[in-house]
């Protein structure tokens, strides 16, 4: 699967691509139970649109914080949305898990998940791809983020 580019600064103060999917974080396991990619559930929504089973008020029906995440502080990419096939799909990344808030965290950079991985905890992370035009979204692909060997916190015991 080939991985989504970010933008980010360089020090130099230059735009610079950056990788940010699971293989750019030390402890994440690509390729083991933990990597789950989204592909063929998308495209099945997107041929049930299309075959107009499906309304484009019913996919295009992201939560309004989504939008402003993709808006703001997403990673854009070059495929163009299914849906409107006006602008290209932004990814928006949470982060879940323990001392985390219930909704989640958005992640925006690399260095971010990094240092969350760091923390000691298993964590969750959600990629979703948006539409800031038409408010077209579909989970694309989560997968576990684990910390170095040896910074692991120990599971509480009963």
């Amino acid at each position: 699967m080939a991985g989504f580019g970010q933008v980010g600064r360089s020090s130099a103060g230059t735009l610079s691509a950056m990788s940010f999917n699971p293989r750019g974080v030390r402890g994440a396991s690509p390729g083991l139970p933990g990597e789950i990619d989204y592909r063929l559930a998308r495209q099945a929504v997107i041929s049930e649109f299309r075959r107009g089973r499906i309304a484009q008020h019913e996919v295009c029906d992201a939560h309004p914080e989504l939008v402003r995440a993709a808006r703001n502080v997403g990673e854009e990419s070059t495929r163009t949305c299914p849906i409107c096939e006006q602008a290209n799909v932004v990814l928006v990344s949470y982060v879940f898990g323990p001392r985390m808030p219930a909704h989640g965290r958005c992640v925006t950079t690399k260095a971010e998940l990094q240092r969350l991985a760091r923390a000691g905890d298993e964590l969750a992370c959600y990629v979703v791809e948006v539409c800031p035009s038409c408010s077209w979204n579909h989970l694309a692909r989560t997968f576990l983020v684990t910390p170095p060997v040896g910074r692991r916190r120990s599971a509480p015991s009963a």
